[in-house]
């Protein structure tokens, strides 16, 4: 997916492993931009992560970056009269959420990238007829245009996110999901239009949560 391949130059490996016996235990990526910063002669490396914002769901509730504390979670983006590739890609998602929707510590966050016609009633209407009922864990969320923006570009999940015209239905956006760690730092991104990939990326969600058990 070019969308995928342009983000490379903006990914940051971290290769992380532990040997426990012969057994090596990897960790996901880490993907966007690193600083280093020095505290008391110690060199700190300070990574990407998504900035805050404030949307509304499919139940009328304020969701902000907060509202994901303590869980790792996917985020995507998608508009609702979407002629390409969103169809295919909520069904992919669904997947996800079939899996993963009992565990405490995981979410799905869909951004709609047209809120004009997304409205917070037609959110609802369209997850419940995905079937999706519990709003908790699966949430789509509309706002400010420009908000939406923001946070899908290089600022925020590192994705391109827009109007345009000559684009089918009007909007680009990558197909992209992306896993979120609970530091709020991107740890994969995935072509959710692929079953194969998002077959990994429900492979890569227990590695993820297993990072924080204790």
């Amino acid at each position: 997916m070019r969308a995928l391949k342009l983000l490379v130059v903006l990914i940051v490996l971290v290769g992380t492993s532990s040997c426990g016996g012969n057994k090596e235990v990897k960790k996901l990526p880490i993907y966007g931009r690193q600083e280093f910063k020095e505290v008391d002669g110690k060199v700190d490396t300070i990574y990407h992560t998504i900035p805050d914002f404030t949307f509304y769901d499919q139940d009328s509730l304020a969701v902000t970056l907060a509202s994901f504390d303590g869980k790792v979670y996917v985020a995507d983006f998608f508009f609702g009269t979407c002629p390409t590739i969103c169809p295919i890609m909520k069904q992919q998602m669904l997947r996800v959420y079939e899996r993963f929707n009992d565990n405490p510590e995981f979410g799905i966050l869909s951004h709609t990238i047209d809120p004009a016609h997304d409205t917070v009633a037609y959110l609802k209407d369209f997850s419940m007829r995905l079937g999706v009922p519990n709003s908790k864990v699966w949430k789509f969320v509309t706002g400010d245009q420009d908000e939406i923006y923001r946070i899908g570009s290089a600022e925020g999940y590192l994705v391109p996110v827009g109007a345009d015209s000559d684009a089918p239905g009007g909007f680009i956006h990558s197909g992209a999901f992306i896993l979120i760690d609970k530091e709020k730092r991107i740890r994969g991104l995935y072509d959710g239009t692929k079953p194969i990939e998002v077959d990994a990326l429900m492979n890569d969600i227990p590695k993820l949560l297993a990072e924080y058990e204790k």
